[in-house]
């Protein structure tokens, strides 16, 4: 297998020249300070359509020859490539046709015709929309523009790496999140081949993750199931190609949990004013939970910011729980008048917050003249938490 080679980045970048926004790398010092070492954020999430996926999109899509371009590109998709696909596609002065799960959340499909492209509506999994698009691809010669298997798509990916060796040529490591394995096949080249000596670790959700097993056997291996709401990055399977950059290229892949991207995400809006999205935010999460390891500077790949609102609402709300900002108690009252009211009484004086209240007269684990309550409170964190347990349980309350 062929990798892609500088020559082939480089030219990729001249082409993006005036296409793809040159994103901004922002400094923070609180997650410097949590990280342990100096972290820098590539704000990817800022580019043309949200994410990282235009790069590859346009350098596949605009080297097409006339006759191709005739014919249209197509692609599937439920959310950035669609994306960076249809705008590239009216870029190039092309059509595009892109094939979404007919579940597929609103703002995206909006978005997709937004720029341009016609967008087909295709059955209940990416899987049958995946195979309507191959099916449409065959029968009217459209070319398909794959997310990450493709040379092209690669080497377009890779003008994000030369751009970060620009913006911080003192840069020691550099952290990318994995799915497919196109953005990091592309951005380990550019800086691999640049300049050998800079640690480049990769970065899979742990419901998610096939790169590991697949390196250890040496082939591409899928996982049984997926199951993680970084939909960004959750792939079943990488490409060999994708597969030989990555064990070529990438130093180390690393895994995350759902709960340290909520976090990551959570800190990102609150302390670095940045709304990225689970996939984006994946790097990140490993650097803060010291997955991630290498020399400072460490630049953190945000790749993509298409974020539902309602899904941002739960993430936020998960990563706060994680954080000790909510906290959920149970514990037992007498049931008679001003009980409950005594109880919140505490909680008030403490300092908290209180969400919801649950009130129970039929547990079996209860005395007849006994009730459990069950409270959602906000808090300050953990050290406010443990002085609301200690203030319950010197008032005579069972904290569960």
């Amino acid at each position: 297998m062929e990798l892609v080679t500088l020559e082939e980045i480089t030219a990729a970048a001249r082409r993006l020249d005036g296409i793809a926004a040159r994103t901004p790398v922002e400094t923070s010092a609180t997650l410097s300070a949590k990280a342990g070492v100096e972290v820098l954020l590539k704000c990817e999430h800022l580019q043309r359509t949200g994410a990282f996926k235009l790069r590859g999109a346009y350098h596949a899509i605009s080297g097409l020859s006339e006759v191709a371009r005739a014919r249209g590109v197509v692609c599937a998709s439920a959310g950035n490539h669609a994306q960076g696909v249809a705008l590239s596609a009216r870029l190039a002065g092309t059509t595009a046709t892109v094939f979404m799960p007919a579940r597929a959340p609103l703002p995206k499909v909006e978005a997709t015709r937004g720029y341009g492209a016609e967008v087909r509506l295709e059955g209940a999994t990416f899987d049958d929309a995946l195979a309507a698009s191959w099916a449409y691809a065959e029968a009217t010669g459209a070319t398909y523009v794959h997310p990450f298997d493709h040379p092209d798509v690669i080497a377009g990916q890779g003008s994000l790496g030369l751009e970060i060796l620009e913006q911080v040529p003192d840069v020691g490591t550099v952290v990318v999140p994995i799915g497919g394995g196109g953005l990091a096949s592309g951005v380990a080249s550019a800086l691999k081949l640049s300049r050998p000596a800079v640690r480049v670790v990769g970065v899979q959700a742990a419901g998610a993750a096939a790169f590991p097993a697949s390196l250890a056997a040496g082939r591409p291996r899928a996982v049984g199931t997926v199951s993680t709401f970084a939909d960004g990055i959750a792939v079943k399977q990488p490409s060999e190609r994708t597969l030989a950059h990555v064990a070529a290229r990438v130093d180390e892949v690393v895994t995350v949990t759902d709960e340290e991207i909520a976090r990551a995400v959570l800190l990102l809006v609150e302390r670095a004013k940045q709304v990225v999205e689970p996939a984006g935010a994946a790097g990140l999460a490993a650097v803060l939970t010291g997955s991630a390891v290498g020399p400072g500077p460490v630049v953190a790949l945000l790749c993509g910011g298409n974020v539902d609102p309602l899904l941002l609402q739960r993430i936020l709300q998960s990563g706060m729980f994680e954080e000790g900002r909510y906290f959920a108690l149970r514990t037992r009252l007498r049931d008679e008048p001003g009980a409950l009211s005594r109880l919140l009484a505490h909680l008030a004086e403490g300092g908290a917050n209180v969400l919801a209240v649950g009130h129970h007269r039929l547990r079996t684990r209860l005395g007849v003249l006994e009730v459990e309550v069950e409270l959602e409170v906000e808090t300050r964190g953990p050290e406010h938490i443990r002085e609301l347990i200690d203030t319950l349980t010197a008032s005579g309350y069972p904290v569960q």
